[in-house]
C-alpha cells in the first residue's frame, strides 16, 4: 500500500492540474445530478419489524386513511381572553382554505369540534334523564292504555244496548207504518171521506217523520262504532309500542350506559381550552407523512403561518415542519474559523492553512451532492446529510494536515520536492489510508443493527469518509506540488541550509525531555482514569428517546406549537398514543358501541391516562383505532411505561374478548428504537472492538498495545455519554448549549458516538503508538520509546484533535436538533480520547508495563500479516 501511495503521490504531483480539474469536474458531475435528479429527505424515522412499526404497516394495508400523516396547528389569542364570534369564523375560513390545497384530505375545525362535543354531551344528559323516568312514564302509559280499552269496552255495551232498543223501536213502528199504510188504502178503496183518510196520512207522515229520526240514531251509532273501533286501534298500537319500548329498554340502557362510558373515558379530551382562549385544529394529509415531501409541506405551513387572523397567534407543530438539511450553517463556519486559526499556527503560512480547508471542502461537497442525488432513489433522514459532512470536515482537515506536516517536515531537512511528496504520501498517506479505513469499517458496520436509517447513515459517513481519504491522498499532493516551496514559511525557507539531516524522524531531532505521563504513571494513570470516570458516571441514569417539539429552537413556530398545546390542554396532547384493537369480527351497533366503551374505560383506568377517544372504525369493522393522551410528555418516563402498560392489556384481551391490542406513536416509536438499538449494541460494540484488537495487533506487533488502546477507548466513550447526559438529559451548561427543555438522549446516538469515537480513537493511537514502536524497535528502552513517540507526534496529534473538537463542537450549536448532541458527544469524546486518554492515560499505562507491553508470541507475530503503515520499508527502499 505504502508504494502505491508513493507512485500516486509522484503522479499526483507531475499531473497537478489533471488532479485537481478531475475533482472540480467530479464536483461538478455530482452537483449537476443532485440539481436535476436529486430526492428529498425525511424528518421521519421508522425501525422495520418493531411492534409500533407493525402496528402501521398493518394500518396501511387493512385502514389506509389511519396511517395517513397529519399535523396540528394552535391558534390562541393576543390578550389571553376567549375567542370572539369574528375570530372563530376567520379560523374556520383559514381551515377551509388549508383544505383546498392538493395534498390535504381533511381538517379539523376545533370549534366545530368542540360543539359537536357539547352536543353529545347534552344529549346524553338528555337521554340519562329520558331513561330515568322510563319505568313511571310507561307504567302511567300503560294505565291510560288499560283506562282506555275499559272505557271503550263500557262505551260499546252502552251502544249495543242502545242499538238493540232502537232496533225494537224500528221494528214497532215500520209495523204501525205497514199497518197504518194498508188502513189508508182501504179507506180509499171503500170511499171513506176524504177527512178520514187526511187523518190517517197525517199519522203515516208522523210515523215516518219518526222512522227518518231512527234511522238517523242508527247512522250515530255507526259513526260512534267506528269511533270505538278507532281508538280500540289507536289503543292497541299504543300498547304493541310499549311493549317493543319495555323490550327495548335494557338495549336502551345499555347503549347510554356505554355513551356515558364513552364520554368519561374521553373527558381529559379537548379541542378549545378551557379558557378558550387556545385551539388546536388539525391537517389530514391523502399520504402518509413519510411521502410527503418538504416543499408540500412548507406550502401548508405557510398558509398558516402568513395567516392574518386579527388578535390571533397561529403556530404549526413539528410535524408540519421540516428544513431543508444543510451542511454548513453559522456555527459549522465559526468551527471552520477556528480549525483555520490552528491550520496557521501549525503550518505558519496562509496557503499551507488553506489546503485542508479546502480539501475538506471539496470532498464534502463531493459527498453531499452525490448523497443528495442518491436520495432520490433511497429514503435518507434529514440528519443523513449533515452528519457525512460533520464527518467528511473533521477527518479530511485532519488527514490533508498529516500529509501536509510530513511533507513540512521533509522539505526542511533538505528532500526534494517532488520526492517529498512522494514520500510523504507514501508514509503519512498509508497512515490515514489506514485510520481512514478504521473509520469506514466502524460506520459501515452500523448496518449491524439492523436499524435501517442508521445503516444508510453510517453507509453514507463512511462514503463521506473515503472521499475524503481519495482527496487527501491525490488533491493534497497535486496542491502542495503547485504550492512548491511556498508551503513553508519565509523563516523556514532561510533555515533549511542549518539542517545537515535528510531524514526529519531522527532521534536527534526529538525532544528526549521526559512527559508528565512518562514521569508519573501510576499518577497520571489513577488521575486520568479517575476523572474520565466521574465524568462518565451521569451514563447510569441514560434515557434514549427521540427529539419532540420541546427540543426545537424557541423561536421556532414548532418550539411555540408545543408549549401553547402544552399550556392549554397539557403536555399528554403533544405526543397522543395510537391505540389499534383488532377482533375476528364485525360486531352489530349495540355490541360494537358496548365494546368501544369496555376497551375506552380500561385504557382510561391505567395510570398516567388523561383521556381515551375512540376515533375510528375499519370499514370490516375488525379494527378499531383509540386515541390515548397521556399525562406526561411525548419522551416522559410516565407515557413510555403507559406504552408498557397498555401494550400489557393484550393478553387479557385475548383471552376476555379474542381481540389483539397494539400501540403506535411517538411514544412507542422511542421504545422500540430504543429497545432494538440496546439489542443491537453489543453485537456492534463486540464487533468493533474485536476488530480494534486484531488490526492494533497486525499494526503494533503487541497483545498488551491493543487491550490498551481498547481499554482506553471504553473510557472516553463512557465519558462522552456521560457528558451528553449531564448535559442534554438533566440541563447543565443547558444556557451555552441552547438546551431550554432537558429530555432523552436521542435513540442511536449512543451507536453512532462509538462508532465514529472508534475510528478516531484508533487514528490518534495509531500516529502516536506507531513512533514508539519505530523507537522501540531501533533499540530504545521500553519508557524511552513511550517519550520519544509522544514528543514526536503530540503537537499533529493535538492540532488534529483541536480541528475535530472545533468542527465537531459546532454542531453542537447547529439549527438541527438531532446533530446537536451528536456533534457535542464527538467534540468531547475527541476532547476525552486525545487529551485524556491518548496522550496520557495509555502512555501511562504502558510505562507500567514497560517491556511487556510490546510483548507479542513468535507463532503469532509470523502469523500475522505485515501492512507497515508508516512505510517503515518504502523510507528504506527510496533513501534521501
Amino acid at each position: 500500500m505504502a508504494s502505491l501511495l508513493y507512485k500516486l503521490g509522484l503522479f499526483a504531483s507531475k499531473r497537478a492540474w489533471l488532479v485537481i480539474f478531475s475533482w472540480v469536474l467530479l464536483l461538478g458531475v455530482t452537483g449537476t445530478l443532485a440539481g436535476t435528479a436529486g430526492g428529498s429527505f425525511t424528518t421521519t424515522m421508522s425501525v422495520p419489524g418493531t411492534p409500533a412499526q407493525n402496528t402501521v404497516d398493518e394500518l396501511k394495508k387493512s385502514f389506509p386513511k389511519a396511517s395517513n400523516g397529519s399535523g396540528a396547528v394552535a391558534f390562541a389569542t393576543d390578550n389571553g381572553k376567549p375567542f370572539t364570534a369574528a375570530q372563530k369564523a376567520a379560523i374556520a375560513e383559514q381551515l377551509a382554505q388549508a383544505k383546498k390545497m392538493p395534498t390535504v384530505a381533511s381538517v379539523m375545525d376545533p370549534f366545530a369540534t368542540d360543539k359537536l362535543l357539547q352536543k353529545q354531551k347534552r344529549q346524553l344528559a338528555k337521554g340519562a334523564k329520558q331513561l330515568a323516568s322510563a319505568p313511571k312514564d310507561m307504567a302511567a302509559g300503560q294505565k291510560k292504555i288499560t283506562d282506555g280499552l275499559a272505557a271503550l269496552a263500557k262505551a260499546q255495551t252502552d251502544l249495543t244496548a242502545q242499538r238493540k232498543t232502537l232496533q225494537g223501536q224500528a221494528a214497532q213502528l215500520a209495523a204501525g207504518i205497514k199497518q197504518l199504510q194498508g188502513g189508508i188504502a182501504q179507506a180509499t178503496a171503500g170511499g171513506a171521506p176524504a177527512a178520514q183518510i187526511q187523518g190517517m196520512q197525517a199519522q203515516l207522515a208522523g210515523l215516518l217523520a219518526n222512522q227518518a229520526k231512527i234511522n238517523a240514531g242508527f247512522a250515530q251509532m255507526d259513526a260512534g262504532q267506528v269511533q270505538i273501533d278507532s281508538n280500540k286501534k289507536k289503543l292497541s298500537d299504543a300498547q304493541i309500542a310499549l311493549d317493543k319500548a319495555k323490550k327495548n329498554l335494557p338495549a336502551q340502557q345499555l347503549k347510554l350506559e356505554a355513551g356515558q362510558k364513552l364520554l368519561k373515558a374521553a373527558s381529559g379530551f379537548r379541542t378549545v381550552s378551557k379558557a378558550r382562549n387556545i385551539a388546536v385544529g388539525n391537517v389530514f394529509f391523502d399520504k402518509p407523512l413519510n411521502q410527503i415531501t418538504a416543499a408540500q409541506k412548507a406550502v401548508v405551513v405557510n398558509e398558516f403561518t402568513s395567516a392574518k387572523i386579527a388578535g390571533v397567534s397561529v403556530e404549526v407543530s413539528q410535524d408540519l415542519t421540516q428544513n431543508p438539511p444543510s451542511v454548513f450553517g453559522v456555527g459549522e463556519s465559526i468551527g471552520l474559523l477556528i480549525a483555520a486559526v490552528v491550520l496557521f499556527l501549525i503550518v505558519g503560512t496562509f496557503v499551507g492553512a488553506g489546503l485542508p480547508l479546502i480539501a475538506a471542502v471539496l470532498g464534502v461537497g463531493i459527498a453531499a451532492t452525490a448523497t443528495m442525488a442518491l436520495s432520490a432513489v433511497v429514503s435518507m433522514g434529514s440528519t443523513t446529510l449533515s452528519l457525512g459532512g460533520m464527518l467528511g470536515l473533521a477527518v479530511g482537515i485532519d488527514y490533508t494536515l498529516f500529509i501536509i506536516n510530513r511533507h513540512r517536515r521533509q522539505l526542511k531537512a533538505g528532500m526534494d520536492m517532488r520526492e517529498s511528496l512522494a514520500l510523504a504520501n507514501g508514509t503519512s498517506g498509508s497512515a490515514v489510508f489506514f485510520a481512514g479505513l478504521t473509520v469506514i469499517i466502524a460506520l459501515a458496520a452500523l448496518n449491524l443493527t439492523g436499524i435501517g436509517f442508521l445503516g444508510i447513515m453510517g453507509t453514507v459517513g463512511a462514503a463521506a469518509i473515503a472521499i475524503a481519504v481519495v482527496v487527501a491522498v491525490t488533491f493534497t499532493p497535486a496542491f502542495l506540488s503547485l504550492l512548491g516551496m511556498r508551503i513553508l514559511s519565509k523563516k523556514e525557507k532561510k533555515g533549511l541550509e542549518l539542517f545537515d539531516d535528510a531524514h526529519p524522524n531522527t532521534p536527534e531531532r526529538v525532544s528526549t525531555l521526559p512527559v508528565f505521563a512518562n514521569k508519573h504513571p501510576w499518577i497520571t494513570l489513577v488521575s486520568s482514569a479517575l476523572l474520565l470516570a466521574i465524568i462518565a458516571t451521569p451514563i447510569f441514569s441514560l434515557r434514549l428517546g427521540l427529539p419532540d417539539g420541546a427540543s426545537e429552537n424557541v423561536t421556532s413556530t414548532q418550539y411555540k406549537e408545543y408549549k401553547l398545546v402544552e399550556k392549554g390542554f397539557g403536555v399528554g396532547m403533544n405526543g397522543p398514543l395510537v391505540t389499534v384493537v383488532s377482533i375476528p369480527k364485525k360486531l352489530n351497533a349495540t355490541d360494537a358501541l358496548q365494546f368501544e366503551a369496555k376497551v375506552a374505560t380500561k385504557i382510561s383506568e391505567l395510570k398516567n391516562v388523561s383521556a381515551a377517544v375512540y376515533a375510528a372504525s375499519s370499514k370490516d369493522g375488525k379494527i378499531l383505532m383509540f386515541q390515548v393522551l397521556p399525562t406526561g410528555g411525548p419522551t416522559s418516563v410516565a407515557t413510555e411505561n403507559l406504552v408498557r402498560d397498555i401494550r400489557a392489556l393484550d393478553a387479557s384481551f385475548k383471552r376476555d374478548y379474542n381481540a389483539g391490542v397494539q400501540v403506535t406513536g411517538l411514544s412507542a416509536m422511542n421504545i422500540d428504537i430504543s429497545q432494538k438499538l440496546s439489542d443491537a449494541l453489543p453485537l456492534y460494540l463486540g464487533t468493533i472492538m474485536i476488530l480494534s484488537l486484531i488490526l492494533l495487533m497486525i499494526v503494533f506487533r503487541s497483545i498488551a498495545v491493543p487491550l490498551v488502546a481498547t481499554v482506553g477507548f471504553l473510557l472516553s466513550v463512557f465519558a462522552a455519554l456521560g457528558a451528553v447526559t449531564a448535559v442534554f438529559q438533566w440541563g447543565w451548561l443547558g444556557n451555552v448549549f441552547d438546551v431550554h427543555d432537558p429530555g432523552p438522549i436521542l435513540a442511536f446516538l449512543p451507536t453512532m458516538v462509538i462508532g465514529i469515537l472508534f475510528g478516531l480513537a484508533m487514528d490518534y493511537q495509531l500516529f502516536l503508538a506507531s513512533g514508539m514502536r519505530e523507537a522501540y524497535v531501533h533499540g530504545k528502552s521500553a519508557k524511552e520509546a513511550i517519550n520519544y513517540g509522544i514528543h514526536l507526534s503530540r503537537a499533529v496529534v493535538v492540532a488534529a484533535a483541536v480541528i475535530m473538537i472545533s468542527v465537531f463542537g459546532s454542531f453542537a450549536f447547529s439549527e438541527q436538533v438531532m446533530l446537536r448532541a451528536i456533534g457535542f458527544g464527538l467534540a468531547t469524546g475527541v476532547l476525552f480520547d486525545a487529551f485524556f486518554v491518548r496522550l496520557m492515560f495509555v502512555p501511562a499505562l504502558m510505562t507500567v508495563l514497560g517491556d511487556k507491553a510490546w510483548y507479542i508470541p513468535k507463532w503469532l507475530n509470523k502469523v500475522l500479516p505485515d501492512f507497515d503503515v508508516e512505510g517503515a520499508q518504502l523510507e528504506r527502499t527510496h533513501p534521501h
